[in-house]
């Protein structure tokens, strides 16, 4: 493939980076980097009444957080409608497009009639040759004001030879003039998205398969101008778990939900990926695997579920496969987004950065998201005493306690602080009393993290330092620990 391949992510800012365009955004990427091209991006803001620049910050956010990174500056595509009207003007010009003054009433009794006919409600071109004739004299003397119609081919066909759902064919007769320019002079979507991407010098457009239909009236623009046509892709939707459409009721639909909910970008990179593409039976990728091997030819043509539960296990394979320093440099980036992360964040000191490094190994085996991972990663942060949950409650009962009280003494008589010294004093006190060891490392659990389960229990040990978990042993062998 030429190394001269342009693409480009296109999203209109009228809410979040939609799950399904973040995927868009990745298979243009890919692409992109895979054949030393470039991929750009334009945020498509001409429906002024619902674009947002809290929208465009969250697209231009979310694609940050993702790793796509584009090439050269953003294109806003409301501030080109100078050229769209000066092309449309040019194809006035040269006889590409025509001047329309059919009014509502008319559109109105053109659908109606084509519904009462069987036929697809169209425009029924009745301007298309009235260009300086009487009639426009007569409209014009009326008030009437003019769209700009594109003037397409009315005999047969158009045929897109998409890279995904091969060829396809269009009979023209299905296609009517689409307006090019509204009355009021502002250009319409269909001719703005032409003639940036021309301007642009887009060669690849990667894009959903609703806008299949829109290729074939592209073209006639394309056409129309004398302008080469790029190549089209037009991709599956992604659907729910059953099957439907994707949407809130399926659950995270913004790619910040899902950075919220604890997920890294590397493991969602990789999950969308695999969304509709595939090479066999391969699920993990490196990002640099992902651009050597996404070939467009792999991607299906029939849409593709999205399984939170394939997500979140791929997601826990990332975590537990990531060197502990860069996942706790993750996982203290991500602070600010999850539930309760800002309160953590805010007790972060060097001390307790030190302690989550100490822990991450055992914390990262246990969960799938920094959710968990930060819920796991709680007993670091708890202030004395310590409110216990349901489970470590019932671990804390009159034997529990006097085996913690018993065992205090001598873990504050150990010369050394490790969790190699702490496990022979554990053991040492079973062989002695004749208890089985769960009945003595599970209330000790209980006492310094509240609950029972935690990373290895001789690791907290050392993770809290001996003050703080002699203090905690013997405020719950006192047995004045509050409910959670």
């Amino acid at each position: 493939m030429s190394q001269s391949v342009v693409t480009r992510f296109a999203p209109s800012p009228t809410g979040y980076l939609h799950i399904g365009g973040a995927r868009t955004a990745l298979f243009n990427w890919l692409l992109a980097r895979q054949t030393g091209g470039k991929m750009l991006l334009r945020i498509e803001d001409t429906d002024r009444e619902r674009s947002t620049e809290g929208a465009i910050s969250a697209i231009i956010d979310g694609m940050k957080w993702l790793g796509l990174d584009w090439d050269g500056e953003t294109i806003y595509q409301f501030a080109r409608a100078d050229r769209h009207r000066e092309v449309a003007a040019q194809m006035l010009a040269s006889g590409g497009a025509y001047k329309c003054y059919a009014t509502p009433a008319e559109l109105d009794e053109m659908r109606d009639l084509a519904r009462k006919e069987g036929r697809p409600p169209r425009y029924d071109g009745r301007w298309r040759e009235l260009g300086g004739t009487e009639a426009e004299a007569k409209a014009l003397a009326e008030g009437r004001k003019a769209v700009i119609r594109l003037k397409a081919p009315r005999e047969g066909e158009t045929v897109i030879e998409d890279k995904v759902q091969g060829r396809v064919t269009f009979p023209n007769k299905d296609l009517d003039d689409l307006v090019l320019l509204r009355s009021d002079g502002n250009p319409t979507y269909m001719l703005a998205v032409v003639v940036d991407d021309h301007d642009m010098g887009v060669t690849q457009i990667i894009r959903g398969d609703d806008h299949l239909t829109n290729a074939a009236r592209q073209t006639h623009i394309y056409q129309a101008m004398g302008w080469d046509v790029p190549a089209f892709a037009h991709i599956p939707l992604i659907h729910g778990p059953d099957g439907a459409k994707m949407s809130k009721r399926h659950g995270a639909l913004g790619v910040d939900a899902y950075r919220a909910l604890g997920y890294l970008p590397e493991a969602l990179r990789n999950y969308l990926a695999r969304l509709g593409w595939s090479q066999g039976d391969r699920e993990f990728f490196s990002t640099p695997e992902l651009v050597e091997a996404f070939s467009l030819d792999q991607v299906h043509r029939s849409p593709a579920r999205f399984d939170y539960v394939k997500l979140e296990n791929m997601n826990g394979q990332y975590m537990r496969a990531m060197d502990d320093a860069p996942l706790l440099e993750q996982f203290i980036a991500s602070l600010p987004y999850l539930p309760n992360g800002p309160e953590l964040a805010a007790q972060l000191d060097d001390r307790k950065k030190a302690q989550l490094g100490s822990a991450m190994s055992g914390l990262k085996e246990r969960a799938k998201t920094l959710v968990e991972l930060a819920d796991g990663a709680q007993f670091l942060f708890a202030q004395r005493p310590l409110s216990y949950d349901e489970k470590a409650r019932d671990l804390l009962g009159e034997a529990g306690r006097a085996h913690l009280a018993a065992l205090a003494p001598k873990l504050e008589a150990l010369p050394e602080w490790s969790a190699a010294a702490a496990e022979a004093a554990v053991r040492a006190h079973v062989a002695e009393t004749g208890a089985k060891l769960g009945q003595v490392a599970q209330p000790l659990r209980a006492a310094l993290t509240g609950r029972a389960t935690s990373p290895g229990i001789f690791d907290v040990l050392v993770t809290l330092g001996r003050e703080e978990s002699l203090g905690r042993i013997r405020d719950a062998a006192q047995g004045g620990a509050p409910n959670v």
